[in-house]
């Protein structure tokens, strides 16, 4: 018997329709509930929609519930969006975590010693521009790296991220309050200066609306400017974007910069506008949690806003099983782990058609 054709032939798509493309997700997202289903009641015994209601109860349960959601969705896309550019250049940022805490150690610096000299507005600007600033340095270093003498950016970048902790940890043991809690705890908890305020009486509206209007400025940045424009080139081929008369170096430290900036800005919403404190775990992973963020949206940001959504959601929902069902962490995690990998399995199939061999071929070739 001679097979001619492959049982299975896998081929990259040259394009597909979008609605297609969110079908097939939708599909896989049916699929993964379907599967966490079996998973939860073969171990728990538990009703599966139960489950599922009371992980919507853990995110959107409460008014103060579904704001953390927000507030927490925020800060995970404000990263994602500062990610995008670097992806888009095929610069491999996994730095975010490290400039996201210098943008928050840049905001609890001015905040810790300036809050009583400045007005609280005066405040909140000097801290969301040295964030940005603090973010963006952590951001040029590695990509001057890598324009004048080509280093690995993903391990610069991932380097980077231990200093970055290593200095933070340095300037709380410098800021804690009390002394010899190993904590900075609340800053200005009294006079709350430095604080993003409320708006229309919800505490963190600003975070909500300050991430939007950026992630609509990357949007339009991105995909209709000169500068998006030559990221996407110098992404596509260095060769093709020098022939072109583009900068590389130029462009792969200006976007570094950028990305740095915005990932700064996120650790200025984290400290300024949300826990009001600064730790070594200010970032709390979500510096890596965010590539996954830019990688599924394909560097769309305002796709990226539905994938923050729901990556937080289930966590959130994650939290909320372990303690209503007394289930650990393990299981909990365990249900959020299997809707990402179908989530992220649907990937693949939107990128590439799998086709089987057909009957009549196959019955041709035992023929021969």
């Amino acid at each position: 018997m001679n097979n001619h054709e492959p049982l299975i032939h896998i081929a990259r798509r040259s394009s597909i329709a979008w609605w297609k493309a969110w079908l097939i997700r939708l599909a896989s997202a049916v699929l993964a509930l379907l599967v966490c289903a079996l998973f939860i009641y073969g171990l728990t015994n538990l009703n599966p929609v139960k489950v599922y209601a009371a992980m919507w109860e853990g995110a959107f349960g409460t008014s103060r519930r579904m704001w953390i959601t927000m507030r927490d969705t925020a800060i995970l896309l404000c990263i994602g969006v500062g990610l995008a550019p670097a992806f888009m250049m095929r610069f491999w940022n996994v730095g975010a975590e490290g400039q996201v805490l210098m943008g928050g150690c840049a905001t609890a610096a001015v905040m810790i010693y300036l809050g009583r000299s400045l007005p609280t507005p005066a405040l909140i600007a000097l801290s969301c521009v040295v964030s940005v600033v603090a973010g963006a340095l952590w951001g040029i270093v590695p990509a001057v790296f890598k324009a004048r003498w080509n280093t690995n950016e993903t391990l610069f970048t991932l380097m980077m991220n231990y200093i970055a902790i290593q200095l933070t940890c340095f300037l709380v043991a410098k800021w804690e309050s009390p002394p010899g809690s190993n904590s900075v705890g609340i800053i200005n908890q009294r006079t709350q200066a430095g604080w993003l305020p409320s708006l229309m009486g919800k505490q963190y509206l600003i975070n909500v609306i300050l991430v939007l209007a950026i992630t609509a400025l990357m949007y339009f940045y991105l995909k209709y400017t000169k500068q998006g424009y030559e990221i996407s080139v110098v992404g596509e081929s260095e060769n093709t974007a020098r022939y072109a008369g583009i900068s590389v170096r130029r462009v792969i430290v200006r976007t570094m910069a950028l990305s740095g900036a915005v990932c700064g800005l996120s650790g200025f919403i984290a400290v300024a506008g949300s826990s009001h404190t600064i730790s070594a775990s200010t970032a709390g992973g979500r510096g890596f949690t965010a590539i996954i963020v830019a990688w599924m949206a394909k560097f769309n940001t305002f796709v990226m806003i539905l994938i923050a959504l729901l990556l937080v959601f289930l966590e959130k929902g994650a939290v909320q099983i372990a303690s209503q069902f007394g289930l650990n962490d393990y299981a909990s995690n365990a249900v959020e782990g299997i809707i990402l990998f179908f989530l992220l399995g649907s990937e693949f199939f939107i990128q590439y058609s799998v086709r089987f061999r057909s009957h009549g071929h196959r019955k041709e070739a035992e023929e021969e």
